[in-house]
């Protein structure tokens, strides 16, 4: 019991420093010429001339390792949920940018948290069920699947462009934890041959982009929502019929009602997704 509390602390310290690290990111996405329409691929060049972007993808660092660990010895279920959460760091975070917090989005916190607790409590240490090579080589294969219908959806119009793109980011950032889970990481060379490696660092990058693009040329709330379905159920359904994912014996449903809950409220707070966004109520001074 003493790993899932460890993994759990791993995951709350990566959603910790996702949280604010989208608050450097966002500022610095929208200080930057977004560079028509479609996916532009120069768009990271241009954020990563921004300090504040540099300094989000140091946290962004922090918090994958941290997640790592975390897929190692817990369900993708819990640390994805977990993850969801960073909204709710987020939303706190964008408190010192001057943002105004409604009753709601307060009780959406305490929903997060309680969630949180509640997949804590029902966890058990977990090890990857045998999959074999099949299944990492399909990883790379979604991936090269979710960069098409990432640039064909970056060219739809505005109404079917951001949610789409939300969509597949969310996805992406669903194949670097299915990949971190299943990663083979006894040696160098284990890692260097081993089609998932490949496949999470492709994942990441194409998530950054898509969910970049998204945050430029739509809806916050719609891209950020579409994002966090796309990497907590998908996933989360995958690392339970192909991973072994379970619960402690007899936990099965608080576990269905911490992730309900904790995705369900993170949901609630989607606007965080970006802070510098037109939809924020600024304090009055």
């Amino acid at each position: 019991m003493a790993w899932v509390w460890w993994g759990l602390l791993c995951a709350v310290a990566a959603a910790v420093a996702y949280g604010v690290a989208s608050v450097f990111q966002a500022v610095a996405a929208r200080a930057v010429d977004d560079g028509g329409s479609g996916v532009d691929p120069r768009l990271l060049v241009r954020v990563l001339r921004q300090w504040r972007y540099v300094l989000g993808l140091g946290l962004d660092v922090v918090g994958f390792v941290a997640q790592l660990v975390a897929l190692r010895v817990l369900p993708l279920f819990v640390v994805q949920a977990a993850l969801a959460a960073s909204l709710a760091v987020t939303a706190v975070a964008a408190l010192t940018l001057g943002v105004r917090l409604s009753g709601r989005e307060w009780g959406a916190i305490a929903l997060v948290c309680a969630g949180l607790a509640l997949l804590g409590v029902s966890a058990r240490s977990e090890g990857s069920e045998p999959v074999g090579t099949a299944f990492h080589v399909a990883l790379l294969v979604s991936v090269a699947l979710l960069a098409v219908a990432g640039w064909t959806v970056g060219r739809a119009p505005g109404h079917v462009r951001t949610p789409a793109l939300g969509l597949v980011s969310g996805l992406c950032f669903g194949v670097v934890a299915l990949a971190g889970r299943v990663l083979d990481a006894t040696g160098m060379a284990a890692v260097l041959t081993d089609p998932a490696a490949y496949a999470l660092a492709a994942a990441g990058v194409l998530a950054m982009l898509f969910y970049a693009s998204a945050l430029q040329r739509g809806s916050v709330t719609t891209a950020t929502a579409l994002m966090v379905v796309g990497e907590t159920v998908v996933p989360s359904l995958i690392g339970v019929v192909l991973l072994g994912d379970s619960t402690r014996a007899g936990f099965a449903p608080v576990a269905v009602a911490g992730f309900v809950v904790a995705v369900a409220a993170a949901l609630a707070l989607a606007r965080f997704g970006e802070v510098d966004s037109p939809q924020r109520t600024p304090v009055r001074r």
